[in-house]
């Protein structure tokens, strides 16, 4: 499903072989089932497309005055984009949680656009933009380094939460920032959650009664699951599917899993899919297809493609919601302490810092003291201060108060890579934010949402080759503006477990499921993952990257062992390289789409 346009007056018609246009102006273009709508504007002059999930009823569309509300990408639930198109231009508006994101490049003396930048790179035979995979596999935890930017050079992102105005006559883009999560009082922010994340769950079920669910027994999965089963038709059963290893059926998550099952005795049509040895992580990743940027779910996609083919075969599902993005949006950032020093709570950031160090079996003094320094240092100093932090060996700073904590650096990383990261940082470091003046933990989650929700899209690109419409309400713009909206004094604790959600949830699941504080821990499977398939990730070792500069193949093999063997370590910059080399390896495999041009005349459907 993928849709674009074009913004150049002496080609107007250009577009990917297999598409169809939507409109007689013959901007906007469309590959496959693309959900569209449109309606022409009083004025006359325009019309305004609706591309993807939209919760918008007609009449709604229809009351759409001359001047669209910069409130429009987020005023109803679903993921979707809007398009205005005129004599003059091509405006986009993009959704604030970059759910929905859009690509551009500039071509033949114009502007094309698109949801697929793999699509764009094809067009302008774009080569993979080595910095910026440098970033997602060394610098994952720092997404504003590569803000904007693609895995394929000079195929950008368009800012999230703007509007766009893309001239015709291929002059420059004027773009301005129309969403911006200051603090909202009019409604209780559990009030808040509850109704956007209801609305965004009932879109899907409106649209396809017979959607499917996760149920792991988690918090997440479990309250969308919940929604859902509301939402649906009397007489109704949602089809709810729980993951467990072939020789585990009594499991912690699967007991809480069937809790909420029965919960809604009669409601829920509640299945168990056992994952055997051959669903192990890192099983048969060089099978991947091509995405537009490494899918967070390649290493876990043997599980995945088990459980795709299972849905089809055993429900005939054609769409599936999943609980991700929960952990994104409703955790607090450690560095929430500084927010609270900054703003005079120094009572409750005591208490929390507290807290926070309990959890994590530490003395809270660094914890408070890092407050302290953070709250008086700008998000542009911090990025500045970044450049010579990159490339040193360090353990980890996940948990610690900081603007950008960073992960341990790998021993196997090239010196050409750390060189890429710091000119990453120092790029950014230089760049106008577009959300200045936030609070440092919205800001923080403003930019882990964002890179959530974007590369969310490649996992939904695996689960369409299997005819499934992959569904993440958590990450709709309107549940992303609802929990971010929330005043300081509100926000929840630290050391707290989603209590936003256990009461947005009040009275709709079990009490032991919205009270739990953990869920389950995969990561035995993924040293068993590691044993089982070294000889394939030693052939992925030996691939792209290394002729990249970006990686010492030696010295990766040589850690690919250490892991099989058991030896505690963190395995993040790990999957992620070998995730790069799959779709690498893919997307050399794969056949680029082709493009075509249609001259202005009528239609083409």
């Amino acid at each position: 499903m993928i849709f674009g346009g074009s913004g150049s007056s002496s080609r107007p018609g250009f577009r990917p072989v297999g598409s169809r246009h939507l409109t007689s102006r013959l901007h906007t273009w469309a590959i496959g089932a693309v959900p569209a709508r449109s309606v022409a504007c009083p004025d006359g002059r325009r019309q305004v497309l609706v591309l993807g999930r939209c919760g918008a009823q007609d009449s709604d569309l229809r009351r759409l005055s001359s001047t669209l509300p910069d409130d429009i990408t987020w005023k109803w639930p679903g993921t979707y984009t809007i398009i205005e198109e005129s004599e003059e231009a091509v405006v986009i508006h993009t959704d604030p949680a970059s759910a929905r994101p859009i690509y551009l490049v500039s071509h033949d003396g114009g502007w094309v656009w698109s949801s697929s930048a793999r699509a764009l790179a094809s067009l302008t035979r774009a080569a993979v933009d080595v910095e910026r995979l440098a970033c997602s596999i060394f610098l994952p935890s720092v997404p504003t380094l590569s803000m904007g930017r693609t895995f394929f050079s000079g195929v950008e992102q368009l800012p999230p939460g703007c509007r766009i105005v893309l001239p015709v006559h291929g002059g420059s883009p004027h773009t301005t920032t129309v969403w911006r999560p200051d603090p909202c009082e009019t409604m209780p922010p559990a009030e808040r959650l509850r109704t956007a994340l209801f609305e965004s769950v009932a879109e899907r079920v409106r649209s396809d009664p017979m959607v499917s669910c996760d149920l792991s027994g988690g918090l997440d999965s479990t309250s969308i699951a919940a929604l859902a089963t509301v939402a649906l038709p009397y007489g109704a059963r949602l089809n709810a599917v729980t993951i467990h290893p072939e020789d585990d059926t009594a499991g912690a998550d699967l007991g809480y899993a069937r809790r909420a099952a029965a919960a809604y005795s009669g409601r829920i049509n509640h299945r168990l899919l056992a994952m055997s040895a051959k669903h192990l992580p890192y099983t048969a990743m060089s099978t991947v297809p091509a995405t537009d940027e490494p899918a967070p779910s390649t290493i876990a996609q043997a599980r995945l493609t088990g459980q795709f083919r299972w849905l089809r075969e055993e429900f005939g599902t054609r769409t599936h919601m999943t609980g991700d993005g929960g952990d994104s949006l409703l955790f607090q950032p450690p560095v929430h302490l500084a927010d609270l020093i900054r703003h005079g709570r120094i009572r409750r950031a005591v208490s929390e810092g507290f807290g926070w160090a309990g959890l994590r079996r530490a003395s809270p003094l660094p914890f408070l003291r890092d407050a302290v320094l953070v709250s008086r240092t700008s998000r542009t100093r911090a990025l500045a201060e970044l450049v010579d932090s990159v490339g040193g060996r360090r353990h980890s700073d996940h948990g610690s108060v900081g603007w950008f904590p960073l992960l341990p650096y790998p021993s196997w990383a090239s010196a050409s890579a750390a060189a890429l990261l710091r000119a990453s940082a120092h790029r950014a470091g230089s760049t106008p934010d577009q959300l200045p003046g936030l609070d440092a933990s919205v800001r923080t989650l403003v930019d882990e949402v964002r890179e959530v929700a974007r590369s969310a899209v490649a996992d939904a690109e695996l689960a369409s080759a299997w005819g499934i419409d992959l569904n993440n309400p958590f990450l709709d713009p309107s549940v992303v503006d609802a929990v971010l909206r929330t005043p300081l004094d509100r926000r929840p604790p630290l050391h707290s477990y989603k209590p936003l959600l256990s009461s947005a949830m009040a009275g709709l699941l079990p009490h032991a499921v919205a009270s739990r504080q953990t869920k389950g821990s995969f990561e035995a499977d993924h040293y068993a993952g590691l044993r089982a398939n070294m000889p394939e990730l030693l052939e992925l070792a030996h691939g792209r990257l290394a002729e990249m500069g970006l990686i010492d193949t030696t010295r990766l093999v040589q850690c690919l062992g250490q892991a099989a063997a058991g030896v505690p370590m963190s395995l993040a910059a790990l999957e992620q390289a070998l995730g790069s080399e799959a779709w690498l390896a893919a997307h050399a495999r794969e056949p680029e789409p082709a493009w075509t041009f249609a001259p202005l005349g009528p239609r083409h459907d």
